[in-house]
């Protein structure tokens, strides 16, 4: 775990939340802040509810009590779709020592809610006992690339790509629905790959692939060109043209997106950020 990690056990008042998102009628997030320290990731936006003064990934406000409130709030709750998670990962390293979201499935399960998981960490695997009982729910791991040392810059502590689509087929042979989520999309780092992406997607045996590209306007593009600046010197000129200038960048990734999904029979949904 980092040097710098900052973990407090918190008492919450509310976990099952109601939600905005199209998909889902409830979101549980089983902790604040989040482990994996994506740079890009939007969800840094709650250091602005929360009083946090460290960077993302250097804090992390265990919600202790979480199961015992679900256990109150679910009796009263209209059944509905549970998104796990909105800003965290529900399986971000410090689960293996909290077990927070496997309590958490195991009070769904008692009631059946209909759950959808997604994660960028292999550990998901630990409660396959547990997913096989429930009558609906689904399983999703986002990818930005398959390429190793991507994910190492701009998703550390997340397992590697391969282990994710590896926990794709154990979930797949124990019965469990999976689906992809591409994205976000990097110029270059992700688009040079795409027809390996699909292609590989369409050999699991997925419910469908989510694709979206990379917002610049979500709040994290210094964090983002750290890394480019740092990393990939020769993207900082294309990345300005590509998110700052009037083009078809974005149109034409999405196009490609639509015709590879088709190509490889991959039932698509896609959520594009367009500059203009």
């Amino acid at each position: 775990m980092q040097s710098k990690l900052k973990i407090q056990e918190i008492q919450v008042k509310s976990i099952l939340t109601n939600s905005k998102l199209p998909e889902a009628d409830y979101v549980i997030n089983p902790y604040t802040g989040c482990m994996h320290a994506c740079p890009y990731c939007y969800a840094v936006f709650i250091k602005r509810f929360t009083n946090h003064k460290e960077k993302w990934g250097e804090f992390v406000d265990v919600k202790i009590n979480a199961p015992e409130i679900l256990e109150k709030e679910i009796r009263k709750a209209k059944p509905g779709n549970v998104l796990l998670s909105s800003v965290t990962d529900a399986y971000h390293p410090i689960e293996r020592k909290y077990k927070i979201t496997r309590k958490i499935l195991e009070i769904l399960l008692q009631h059946q809610f209909p759950i959808s998981i997604l994660t960028k960490s292999d550990l998901v695997l630990r409660d396959i006992d547990l997913l096989k009982q429930f009558k609906d729910a689904i399983v999703g791991f986002s990818f930005m690339s398959f390429n190793a040392s991507y994910s190492k810059e701009f998703e550390p502590l997340t397992s590697p790509p391969e282990r994710r689509l590896e926990a794709i087929r154990q979930l797949n042979k124990a019965g469990i629905k999976t689906y992809a989520f591409l994205g976000p999309i990097f110029p270059e780092l992700t688009t040079n790959n795409l027809e390996e992406i699909f292609k590989k997607f369409s050999e699991l045996n997925l419910e469908y692939i989510f694709c979206e590209n990379l917002n610049h306007k979500a709040g994290t593009w210094n964090e983002i060109m750290q890394v480019i600046k740092s990393k990939y010197p020769q993207l900082e000129k294309p990345y300005q043209e590509i998110f700052f200038t009037k083009n078809n960048y974005w149109q034409n990734i999405e196009s490609k997106c639509r015709a590879l999904a088709k190509k490889y029979n991959l039932k698509e949904k896609i959520y594009f950020h367009h500059n203009n």
